[in-house]
């Protein structure tokens, strides 16, 4: 295997993991920013406050983006396996 082709598949697997986590790592900053702004505005400064709302938010992403999610690493891994039977 070259290092052209280790690069590849490097690339590949960061836009890869980039693809599926991307969605729960944004809707997770926007609900943290959105209590953050909540918490400023009305003056409580709870600390366990801004964990139930961003789980909450992003297990309802995880929910519906869960095909987009399989259909991805589906895809990488088959790229992988037909580099793999391809001999590298």
């Amino acid at each position: 295997m070259t290092g052209l082709a280790i690069l590849d598949v490097a690339r590949d697997g960061i836009l890869t993991f980039l693809k599926v986590a991307g969605p729960m790592m944004v809707v997770a900053l926007v609900v943290g920013l959105a209590v953050s702004l909540f918490q400023a505005l009305t003056q409580i400064q709870e600390q366990t406050l801004i964990y139930v709302p961003k789980i909450l938010a992003v297990f309802a992403t995880m929910m519906l983006m869960l095909p987009f999610m399989g259909d991805a690493l589906a895809g990488y891994m088959t790229r992988i396996a037909a580099r793999i039977a391809a001999g590298g």
